[in-house]
Order: C-alpha cells, then sequence, then structure tokens
C-alpha cells in the first residue's frame, strides 16, 4: 500500500470513528443540546479536528443519518426482492420499515428529526448529498413496488406510484412515530378505547388498511 493509500484509509478511519463518538453523543443527549466539544472529547480528538472533517454539527448529524439510510435501503430492497407480486413487495417493505423502527430506534428518531426539523439541507457537503440521495433511494424502492403492482394487477391500476410513494411513506411513518411517542400509552390506558393489545397489532392494523386502499379488487 501506497503513502497516498494508507493516508485516505487514515482519513476514512478518523472520520468513522469521529460519526462514532457523534452517535454517542447525540442519541444519549439528543441533536438540539449536543455539543462539538461533547463530540470531540468522546472522539479524543480537539474540536479543530472535527471540524476538518465537519462542517458544523449539523453536517455530522447528516453523516449520522446517512448511515442510517444505508441500513433502513438495504432492508427495503431485501424486502422487495422476497416477494413476486407488487402488493405482497410493499407489504414486505411496510414491515421492513417496522423492523427498522424496533432493531434501530436511535437511527429512526433520528431521521424522525430530520423529517420534524428545520435542518439546514443547503450545506454543500457530501454528507447532505448523500442523505438527499439515500432518501431519494428509499422512495424510489417503494415506487419500483407499486409499479410492479400495477403491471401485475394486484394493485389499483388508477394509482400513481410516483405520487404514491411519499404518500405511503408519510403515512408509515406517522404510525411508528405515534408508536415511540404515544402507544404504550394509548395501549395500557386506553385499550377500552383503541382496541390494541400491543404494538405489533397495531402496525398490522394499519398496514392492513393501506393493504386494502391499494388492492385491486377487480380482477
Amino acid at each position: 500500500m501506497g503513502i497516498t493509500e494508507r493516508k485516505e484509509r487514515e482519513k476514512e478511519q478518523r472520520k468513522n470513528a469521529i460519526i462514532d463518538a457523534a452517535e454517542k453523543v447525540f442519541f444519549s443527549k439528543g441533536l438540539d443540546a449536543a455539543t462539538m466539544d461533547e463530540v470531540a472529547e468522546a472522539a479524543e480528538l480537539s474540536k479543530g479536528t472535527l471540524y476538518l472533517y465537519f462542517q458544523n454539527k449539523y453536517d455530522l448529524y447528516l453523516a449520522i443519518n446517512s448511515r442510517g439510510l444505508d441500513i433502513m435501503n438495504a432492508m427495503f430492497e431485501k424486502a422487495f426482492q422476497s416477494e413476486e407480486k407488487g402488493l405482497d413487495k410493499i407489504t414486505a417493505i411496510g414491515r421492513a420499515y417496522y423492523e427498522y423502527y424496533k432493531q434501530y430506534p436511535d437511527y429512526f428518531n433520528s431521521m424522525i428529526h430530520w423529517d420534524a426539523h428545520s435542518i439546514d439541507m443547503t450545506l454543500e457537503t457530501e454528507n447532505a448529498r448523500e442523505c438527499g440521495q439515500k432518501g431519494n433511494k428509499a422512495l424510489e424502492i417503494v415506487a419500483r413496488a407499486v409499479q410492479a403492482g400495477v403491471d401485475d394487477r394486484t394493485i389499483r391500476s388508477d394509482i400513481d406510484p410516483l405520487k404514491t410513494a411519499p404518500v405511503l411513506w408519510g403515512l408509515a411513518t406517522g404510525i411508528l412515530h405515534m408508536l415511540a411517542t404515544k402507544a404504550d400509552h394509548l395501549i395500557e390506558e386506553h385499550s377500552d378505547i383503541v382496541g390494541f393489545k400491543n404494538q405489533d397489532e397495531m402496525v398490522e392494523y394499519a398496514y392492513r388498511l393501506i393493504r386494502f386502499s391499494l388492492t385491486n379488487h377487480i380482477t
């Protein structure tokens, strides 16, 4: 390995170490409360070194979000490939999203923060570009599944795949966000009203409603 290659590898390793440290700080304290000083301390680096790799705290946050999107998109693609029919692909992707929420709650909450707050997405950095591209990829996987369902006639022919993808994303994200913030209270304190015994039951019911709305009932 040449000197240039070794330096690039060391640079990438340090960048990943900074992101690792930032995850610990951001996930424990929250993005708003966390500071670059705390990240530098966790990474055992000077704050100045952090700014050699990341423009600011939000750029570092986007690097974390990019990691989460990689995991989520891999789960979406695997779900897409696991079924033959388009409607079943949509259901599988929805369940994969629920598994992502359960297995990687910190990444899920990081993504929710992105959706719910005014993150500076005008940053002209590699991390900002990657987040945009990976978010588009998630929608593209969903749109492909919808198109497959229209083509194989398991999904209604009047459904527009490109318009439907962000709508499905919003519905599923809203359901999972509700689980993260209110589901336990609703189930434990108001079970006589909501009628659900647990989160799994709530998600399955919601997904059945979504599936029914997409289904081509005229064969």
